[in-house]
């Protein structure tokens, strides 16, 4: 479903008929009945569903999420949106809600190609998240004291005034430093791509250096060596993600940060693969 974020719905038959819709456009000859043999339905009931005259029954909910391609969290989220359409009692009905909720993605802006130069150097990242430790004030002297390992002041101002031309934090009325958004991603474009490893080696080195430099209570570094297969492989990936999204929605609930963090994560493999037999 690339063609869709389904957290962007409130009710699920909005989905279903803009996916019903787009294939009509694509393929002619698709039409209620054929929607309704995906779904097991009668074809005057997919008519119904998708004009909000009715709702999908419990029976073909499965069969509705194989037939929108959902998975994981957006299977979760579709079957919370059943339930809340379904659901009369207003109390109940929050409650459904509010799970739904908790299931999107945190909102992230994406860098743009003319942007790369914000992954130039660890230090350009970390005064950006920096700048809400000491409420926006900026002294670049004392910014360059926080930053550990040291950084020259000289380059705190050259990463300042980056990160203000390139608009990721923004200039008020006060002189403070504000961030223009909480969080932001990349892409997967090979020149972006590119970018971000040059970081990502520069965070892994940093990484390492931090065993020596921070004392293990003001650190959490563990190891796991697996044995795995192409499921359990996906599996620990799709764990990893949900994971980072979990940590994202709780650290934005912040409100008096008082230091600056980095976590990287590596899942890699330490052997060839076997072939199948």
């Amino acid at each position: 479903m690339d063609m869709h974020t389904i957290f962007d719905y409130q009710d699920y038959r909005d989905l279903m008929k803009e996916v019903f819709e787009e294939r009509k456009a694509t393929l002619p000859q698709y039409g209620y009945r054929m929607m309704a043999e995906e779904l097991g339905l009668d074809t005057s009931n997919i008519y119904r569903i998708l004009e909000k005259e009715a709702h999908l029954p419990a029976r073909c909910q499965s069969r509705a999420i194989e037939c929108l391609g959902l998975s994981g969290r957006s299977a979760e989220y579709f079957v919370l949106l059943i339930a809340y359409g379904r659901e009369r009692n207003a109390k109940a009905r929050l409650e459904i809600m509010e799970n739904a909720q908790a299931l999107r993605d945190v909102a992230r802006r994406q860098i743009a190609q003319d942007e790369l130069s914000y992954f130039r150097d660890w230090w350009v990242a970390a005064l950006r998240s920096m700048l809400e430790v000491v409420d926006g004030r900026v002294i670049p002297k004392e910014l360059a004291s926080k930053l550990n390992p040291p950084v020259p002041e000289t380059e705190v101002v050259r990463a300042l005034e980056l990160l203000q031309e390139l608009g990721l934090v923004k200039k008020v009325s006060s002189g403070r430093l504000v961030l223009a958004d909480a969080h932001l991603t990349a892409g997967t474009e090979a020149e972006k791509v590119s970018a971000v490893r040059q970081y990502q080696r520069q965070i892994l080195s940093l990484a390492s250096e931090s065993m020596e430099r921070f004392s293990p209570d003001l650190r959490d570094i563990s190891t796991l060596t697996l044995t795995v297969d192409a499921h359990s492989f996906d599996e620990v990936r799709e764990i990893l993600r949900e994971c980072r999204r979990q940590i994202q929605k709780c650290v934005g609930d912040v409100r008096s940060p008082n230091r600056v963090m980095q976590l990287s994560m590596a899942f890699f493999p330490v052997s060839d693969m076997e072939k199948s037999s």
